[in-house]
């Protein structure tokens, strides 16, 4: 497994890295964005340790710009910053998980393994199927030139389809991704959500594009509908 480790704490990266190595795992360090961004370029790596504020480019315009050049190497950032907010912003730039520093070692290594097993699968910044377009960062949906409005829910769940377009995505699924595993209420909600959704940007435009999968649950057609 090889492993890229952006961070600027040379004291910390070099811990970090001697304590991956220990695990087996092959570990290329730099100490800040730009030779980072250009290390993700020019190399294959199974997943990327990503720091925030670092001379030079920030982790969120280095992970931004590796997945606006097609690279969708898994992401971790490893990071000072614990607001709410800068973890929103780290995942809607791209950012495939979030660890505060000071984090436990052995969840650091679970979760890189994790991330590994999940692999680089392609996760464009803007989700497109024909003329659909969701913006996870901007948070906006358009049909062709109209702009649909949603609420949170709404989005959440069409990104949820169209992250997996082509895909039969059950109810469990949807649930356990959009409300969280601990949701004890009527599942049924789904289908609501879903139908709201289709009055939205479906029936105005004379589209079918979420279709219901007997038995199994949705899918968003990969064309759009």
């Amino acid at each position: 497994m090889r492993v890229l480790l952006v961070d600027d704490e040379v004291r910390l990266a070099d811990g970090v890295r001697r304590g991956l190595e220990a695990e087996g795992m092959t570990v290329d360090v730099a100490h800040d964005g730009v030779d980072g961004l250009w290390r993700a370029r020019e190399f294959a790596y199974d997943v990327v340790l990503l720091d925030v504020m670092m001379p030079g480019m920030s982790g969120y315009r280095v992970c931004q710009t590796m997945r606006t050049e097609g690279i969708w190497t898994p992401v971790l950032f490893l990071t000072a910053k614990d607001g709410e907010w800068d973890e929103v912003e780290g995942l809607d730039t791209g950012g495939d998980d979030w660890l505060t520093k000071p984090f436990s070692f052995p969840v650091l290594v679970a979760r890189i393994r994790a991330l590994v097993r999940r692999g680089g699968r392609e996760r464009p910044v803007v989700l497109e199927a024909g003329d659909l377009r969701l913006d996870p960062a901007a948070r906006t949906v358009h049909r062709g030139e109209t702009e649909v409005e949603l609420t949170a829910r709404e989005l959440a769940v069409l990104e949820l389809l169209l992250r997996r377009k082509g895909e039969a995505v059950t109810k469990t699924q949807v649930l356990d991704d959009v409300w969280s595993e601990d949701f004890d209420g009527d599942p049924n909600i789904v289908e609501v959500y879903v139908g709201r959704i289709r009055r939205k940007v479906d029936r105005p435009f004379g589209r079918d594009a979420i279709q219901t999968v007997r038995g199994s649950g949705y899918r968003l057609a990969a064309d759009g509908g």
